[in-house]
């Protein structure tokens, strides 16, 4: 019963070497630099970024061998962004300035600058992509050559001016970022370098005027972000004016003054925004003497985070301080008249207006719905607009008398957030403009007047080159339009368009239905003096006084009660008065007749022959010179 014994002992000593030699193993794996395990780390970042500008981020302490992963999409409007990594140790702006002189030798060498592109991108950057992801999403992978800092740069794709926000996936030792589908760790791996990429600063240089009709211009500020601050700087130019500026927020309320009391000719103004906000207003004024008002142009200088602007002297950038006025590029186009109504002073038209401006809240990727454009109904569009938190250009027709029946009506909205609208119309318009003191030998003057709703803070109006015309045949047999042209005005601080077209009477119809019979008559009248029976020349005048008066209710119909005398009435009066005198002559002739004195009533009737067909002619021409 001894023997086992020591057979147990060997083996528990056995076990325990064992344990040890494993245990011994373990911990020399773990301090041999050979074997160290690698790390894993996820970052997401997001931002936004306008058109021209370009993104840069510090990526520190990379180690070589790790395997860097980056996925960028775009989220917003019609970004399309191309990454590119580089070594830390460059100069952001020396390396853009070096990849654009590369690409513009190539180009004035004669090389295609999409293959030309892909070959400078390689031979200035550690890694790059433009469109390898899903749809233009950009994504690469690359093995880190050797330890140090790297900088990624964010821009969009070479040749397209895109924008939006836009997502950043990027991963060490992490390949399910390729997929753009990946679970964040805690680490941080990039940093946006905001004084490289110029985040938050903006600088714009603007000129205006103060005059007494328009004493103050509002100049709506960009969303602002907590904790930038409002640089502003202005000086007057010419005149007397001392500008005076106002810095208030959504509410009207002032928050900054600068030169409250007129009394220099330049202001300045600092302002830090405790909270993001919008819609802040800078008011620009001039002051006063005795309650007047100076005038004068100015310059004005404004920063967001560019303290130098106090100094009147900064360098401008792509991002502007304020938020510009939209430009709307407005055409008309005359299809038909279907009516001149000259006692209403109106006409009826078919036409078609063409409006196109740039929204970029309306852009879009090309790879959301594989399309270059969408087009949309009215209600669409409306939808889609209050989605995006924006408005549109709406308008009123000034001169709109009726309902507007819209026949046609559609919406092209583009990727990079250009806008068309296309309305076909029938509608009545007022025409307060007639002038028919020279009827029926007038030229009118017709309007369709556009007006904008939003001030010209928000819209401008403007021509919309080669499409504004008058179409072939417009239908009105009475009227040929011989002119017509655009213009933009201001009413009352909206901005309107106005589409303008001259017509000019058919005159043949007036000839042959009113002036050839008025002649027939007046021919008549005259030729009555070579009639010897007195009594008949007076039955005869009468019948011609009674055809008069019923042209004169026939003209009557076709134009407003006037204030004031027509060519046409004129002619009508004269016609009438001289048959009058006739009538009256030729009574006196009877009656000179009746007394015995026939050789005293025969030679006037000799002279009155051919004094009244010259009296005829004069008075015609007169009337011409008068009424041209």
């Amino acid at each position: 019963m001894i023997g086992p014994k020591p057979i147990l002992r060997n083996n528990l000593l056995a076990t325990v070497l064992v344990s040890s030699l494993v245990i011994t193993l373990i911990l020399a794996a773990s301090v041999v630099p050979g074997h160290a395990q690698e790390r894993r780390s996820v970052q997401i970042l997001t931002q936004r970024i306008e058109a021209g500008e370009l993104h840069f981020y510090q990526l520190p302490d990379l180690n070589a061998g790790e395997t860097l992963s980056i996925y960028a999409t775009g989220t917003s409007s019609n970004f399309d962004p191309f990454i590119a990594l580089f070594d830390g140790s460059l100069e952001p702006s020396v390396l853009e300035e070096s990849f654009i002189d590369e690409v513009e030798q190539a180009i004035a060498n004669g090389q295609d600058p999409f293959v030309v592109l892909p070959q400078v991108a390689s031979s200035i950057f550690v890694a790059w992509d433009d469109d390898s992801g899903g749809g233009y999403d950009a994504v690469f992978s690359k093995r880190i050559p050797e330890d140090g800092d790297y900088q990624l740069m964010v821009s969009s794709s070479p040749g397209r001016r895109t924008f939006g926000d836009y997502k950043l996936l990027i991963g060490i030792n992490a390949p399910e970022v390729l997929t753009g589908d990946a679970l964040p760790t805690d680490d941080g791996i990039a940093v946006l370098d905001r004084a490289a990429s110029e985040i938050g600063v903006a600088v714009q240089e603007m000129t205006g005027s103060v005059t007494v009709d328009k004493p103050s211009s509002f100049l709506t500020l960009n969303p602002i972000e907590a904790g930038d601050t409002l640089y502003i700087y202005i000086e007057a130019t010419s005149g007397d004016l001392a500008p005076i500026i106002r810095l208030q927020d959504f509410g009207r309320k002032t928050l900054r003054t600068g030169n409250l009391f007129g009394e220099q000719p330049s202001a300045t103004l600092e302002f830090t925004f405790p909270e993001r906000g919008s819609n802040y207003v800078l008011e620009i004024s001039g002051c006063c003497e005795e309650g007047g008002v100076s005038e004068g142009e100015y310059r004005l200088l404004a920063g967001v985070n560019t303290p130098e602007v106090l100094m009147g002297e900064a360098a401008t950038n792509v991002k502007p301080v304020f938020l510009e006025p939209t430009e709307v590029q407005v055409g008309v186009k005359l299809e038909q008249i279907t009516d001149v109504d000259q006692v209403s002073e109106n006409f009826s038209a078919v036409a078609s207006i063409k409006m196109s401006w740039v929204d970029p809240k309306l852009a879009f990727r090309p790879d959301s719905c594989q399309c270059s454009f969408k087009v949309l109904t009215l209600p669409e569009f409306r939808l889609l607009i209050a989605q995006n938190g924006t408005r549109w250009p709406e308008f009123s027709i000034l001169n709109q008398q009726d309902n507007r029946w819209t026949q046609n009506q559609n919406i092209v909205v583009f990727t990079d957030g250009k806008i068309n609208y296309i309305e076909r119309f029938t509608t009545i318009l007022q025409a307060p403009d007639f002038d028919f003191r020279q009827y029926p030998f007038d030229t009118q003057e017709f309007f369709i007047r556009i007006l904008s709703l939003y001030p010209e803070e928000f819209y401008i109006l403007q021509d919309l080159e080669g499409f504004s015309e008058v179409g072939e045949n417009t239908g009105e047999e009475e009227w040929l339009i011989t002119d017509f042209n655009t213009a933009v005005d201001s009413l009352d601080s909206n901005s309107q368009f106005s589409f303008r077209f001259q017509a000019q009477r058919h005159i043949d119809y007036y000839v042959l239905r009113i002036f050839a019979p008025i002649l027939l008559i007046i021919f008549i009248s005259w030729i009555t003096f070579f009639l010897k029976d007195y009594g008949k020349r007076i039955d005869i005048g009468a019948g011609n006084l009674l055809l008069f008066i019923a042209f004169n209710f026939t003209i009557s119909d076709d134009l407003p009660r006037l204030g004031y005398m027509t060519f046409m009435d004129a002619v009508l009066i004269g016609t009438f008065s001289i048959s009058v005198l006739i009538v009256t002559l030729n009574v006196f002739y009877k009656r000179l007749e009746n007394r015995g004195r026939g050789d005293l009533a025969q030679r006037i009737d000799n002279f009155s022959i051919w004094f009244f067909l010259v009296a005829y002619i004069v008075a015609w021409l007169a009337l011409k010179a008068v009424f041209s």
